[in-house]
C-alpha cells in the first residue's frame, strides 16, 4: 500500500435510501433501537430513539449490530456538530455483527455470517455499511472484541507496516501505548520482531503494555524518556509512534537515530502535532479499509494470536454514561456498547 493513499481521510458514507432487499430475511423486523442526538451537546443529548431499520442498497449488508466501540471523535462531533449536520444523529464508526440482509451485487457473504466492519451508526440495533468496509471476525477474536477492532486495528496495523515499515530487530518507541490503538501497535511492533519501548501514564497501563509484550515501558510523564531511550538504543531508535502529543511526545522523537532513517508517524486528530524536524521522515496519516486491508488484518490478528483490551462495557442505552467513561480520559484499551 502507498504512503500517499494512506494519507486521504477516509469519509464514511450514508445511509442510502435504496429500494427494500430484505427477501432473504423475513426475520427483519420494521423498526428499531437507536440511541441518537437531535442536537449538540453533552453526553445527555444521547437519548434513545425508534427509527425505521434501514434496507441495504447495491454493494451494501445489513447487519445485526452485536457491539460497536465508543470513539473519541463521536464525542467531538456530539459537541460541535457542523452547520450541516442533518438530525438525529446516530454515532458510531464501527462495529461487529450478524449478517441480517444483503444488498445486490454483493458476494462473498450470506445471512447470518459473523462480521466486523467500518461504516456509520453503528448505536442501532442495525446498520447498514458497504461490503467492502465489512470482513469476517479474525481467528480468535471474539464477536464482543471484533466491535472495537477495525477502526483500531487497522490504524495500529497500517501505522506499523506501511508508515513506519518496522523490520525484525529494530527499535521503535510507541508514545501513548495503553489506549485502543497503542495496545494493538505494540503486537503487531512485536509480531514483525521489532524491540519496543512503551509509554503509559499509569500504573495499570504500563502493566498492561508489558503484558502484550513491551521490552521496556516508561511512564510518559514522570519518567526521564530520553534516558530510557537511549539505555534502549544507545545508537537512537529507529522509529517512533506517536499516538499522544504534547511535550513526551517532542522529547521521543528527540530520540530517534539521526543518520537520515529515523522516521515518525502520527495518526490524524492527535494534538498538539509534534514540530518539524529535519533529517527524518515525519508522517500524518489515517487508515483506510478496504476488502485487501481487513484481509491483512485478520491474517496479523491471527499470526499475533491478538489480544484487543477492553476498557469498559455498557449496554446501548447507557451510551451517555459511555460517552462521560470516555471523556474522563485515562482508558486502557476502548469502551463497548453492547447492543444485541
Amino acid at each position: 500500500m502507498k504512503t500517499s493513499t494512506l494519507l486521504a481521510i477516509v469519509a464514511t458514507s450514508g445511509l442510502l435510501a435504496s429500494p427494500p432487499s430484505l427477501a432473504n430475511a423475513p426475520t427483519v423486523p420494521e423498526t428499531m433501537l437507536a440511541v441518537a442526538y437531535d442536537k449538540g451537546g453533552g453526553p445527555e443529548v444521547l437519548i434513545v430513539h425508534h427509527m425505521a431499520v434501514p434496507r441495504p442498497g447495491a454493494g451494501e449488508v445489513l447487519i445485526a449490530v452485536h457491539a460497536t466501540g465508543v470513539n473519541v471523535w463521536e464525542a467531538g462531533f456530539r459537541q460541535h456538530p457542523t452547520s450541516g449536520t442533518h438530525f438525529p444523529v446516530v454515532p458510531g464508526s464501527d462495529g461487529s455483527g450478524t449478517i441480517a440482509a444483503i444488498g445486490s451485487g454483493v458476494h462473498g457473504f450470506k445471512v447470518g455470517d459473523e462480521v466486523y466492519a467500518r461504516g456509520r451508526a453503528f448505536y442501532a440495533e442495525y446498520t447498514v455499511a458497504r461490503a467492502e468496509d465489512v470482513a469476517r471476525l479474525p481467528k480468535g477474536i471474539s464477536l464482543t472484541e471484533a466491535g472495537i477492532l477495525a477502526t483500531s486495528g487497522l490504524s495500529a496495523l497500517q501505522g506499523i507496516d506501511d508508515i513506519l515499515r518496522l523490520q525484525a530487530g529494530e527499535t521503535v518507541i510507541i508514545h501513548g501505548a495503553s489506549g485502543a490503538v497503542g495496545t494493538l501497535a505494540v503486537q503487531f511492533a512485536k509480531l514483525r520482531g521489532a524491540r519496543v519501548l512503551a509509554t503509559a501514564t499509569t500504573e495499570d497501563g504500563l502493566a498492561l503494555v508489558t503484558r502484550l509484550g513491551a521490552d521496556v515501558a516508561v511512564n510518559g510523564r514522570g519518567d526521564d524518556i530520553v534516558a530510557a531511550a537511549r539505555r534502549f538504543a544507545p545508537n537512537g531508535v529507529d522509529a517512533v509512534f506517536g499516538l499522544a502529543g504534547g511535550e513526551a511526545l517532542e522529547r521521543c522523537i528527540d530520540a530517534l537515530r539521526h543518520d537520515g532513517r529515523g522516521r515518525v508517524a502520527y495518526l490524524y486528530g492527535m494534538e498538539p502535532l509534534p514540530r518539524p524536524r529535519f533529517g527524518m521522515s515525519m508522517t500524518l496519516y489515517s487508515f483506510v479499509a478496504g476488502t485487501r486491508e481487513f484481509e491483512h488484518l485478520n491474517d496479523a490478528a491471527g499470526a499475533a494470536k491478538l489480544r484487543v483490551p477492553i476498557a469498559a462495557e455498557y449496554p446501548l442505552a447507557d451510551a451517555a454514561e459511555a460517552h462521560r467513561r470516555l471523556e474522563a480520559g485515562h482508558l486502557l484499551g476502548k469502551i463497548v456498547l453492547h447492543v444485541h
